[in-house]
């Protein structure tokens, strides 16, 4: 091999995967001989890529950690693996790891050949995932776009349905993206309305970016999480929510999201919830409801009475399977009093 970037790339390849390699191998497997491997090895050291040797008869090679990232070489396999696993997380916000697994999903897809891009998609799209309910799914390629379009600094066109189902175009400078832990949400400012806004990215549909650039302006509030919040404060009411639970604060909490708050725990089987929510009543009243416990709602009035009438729906749905059910149970008893007088109770 006489290419020696090619080389070298190769050589980085085989030091990447988690063993320790002979020289004489390396020099096998690259067609080379063991003087230009330890040329090599040097030109990678000097790149910058802590690159251990071992002593001995033999002698082996091996990449260790070092205070940078090098650039991961992958097989077709893997670069396909990587893609669809990022695609799975970035259509539904998982905490802790959200941000940061579009943004690599946004530098993977943007060099994945097309051969690549087809496998992941014809994955993504055979294939679906059980969730837990804690917010709206989103199509992997419009968080894609939006990040990259982030980070080029590229104004973004994209069509919105808002709450009320109003369907508008809007073209907008996008700041940030910032996931709450059940849903995203995209910073942006908007042209048309000459102003700052925020989007639900699940409510988003048909993302283009328009190629040109911007200087970012300055957020009000400096910083994109806290802007979020303000702002989704603004649209809702806050709720002062107090509900007992009868299960231990360990099954409540593993089945709210973590941004509720903490559970105080009154006793080995049951804890309360006392927090400040600033999402719908119609998201409160459910996610209580998926909890799959017995619970009491203290406060505020309007969640008690909305359960109220909830659990009022609720058993209406189901009324008429219980009518179903008591004429059908015993067909023969049915013919048995039909036509029969009344009987007398002295008799009986």
């Amino acid at each position: 091999m006489t290419d020696t970037p090619a080389r070298l790339l190769n050589l980085l390849s085989l030091l990447q995967t988690p063993r320790e390699w002979p020289g004489s191998e390396l020099a096998e497997r690259l067609d080379v001989s063991p003087r230009t491997i330890r040329r090599d090895i040097d030109r990678l050291r000097e790149l910058g890529y802590p690159v251990e040797a071992s002593r001995g008869s033999v002698g082996g090679y091996r990449l260790v950690a070092g205070t940078a990232m090098p650039p991961l070489l992958l097989d077709d396999e893997e670069a396909v693996a990587i893609a669809v696993g990022l695609r799975a997380g970035a259509g539904h916000a998982i905490e802790g790891v959200d941000e940061a697994s579009v943004r690599a999903l946004a530098k993977l897809e943007q060099v994945l050949p097309s051969r690549l891009r087809h496998r992941v998609s014809t994955l993504q799209n055979a294939t679906m995932p059980l969730t837990r309910g804690d917010g709206s799914t989103i199509d992997p390629h419009t968080l894609t776009v939006m990040a990259a379009a982030v980070t080029g600094r590229e104004r973004l066109r994209f069509a919105y349905r808002a709450g009320d189902g109003a369907e508008t175009k809007r073209q907008a400078e996008p700041y940030r993206l910032v996931s709450t832990g059940w849903r995203w949400y995209l910073v942006a400012y908007d042209l048309g309305r000459e102003d700052w806004r925020t989007f639900r990215v699940d409510r988003v549909s048909e993302p283009f970016a328009t190629g040109a650039r911007f200087t970012p302006r300055e957020l009000p509030t400096g910083d994109a999480a806290e802007f979020l919040s303000s702002s989704i404060t603004r649209r809702q009411p806050e709720l002062a929510v107090d509900v007992s639970f009868a299960a231990p604060a360990d099954f409540v909490s593993a089945r709210l999201p973590a941004s509720i708050g903490p559970l105080q725990r009154t006793g080995e089987n049951s804890c309360r919830l006392r927090a400040v929510m600033s999402d719908s009543l119609e998201w409160v009243a459910l996610r209580l409801a998926l909890v799959d416990c017995e619970f009491t709602a203290h406060e505020p009035p309007q969640l008690v009475e909305y359960l109220s009438h909830l659990g009022d729906r609720l058993t209406r749905a189901t009324a008429h399977r219980h009518v179903t059910a008591r004429t059908t149970a015993d067909p023969a008893s049915t013919e048995r009093t039909e036509g029969r007088p009344p009987s007398d109770p002295q008799k009986e």
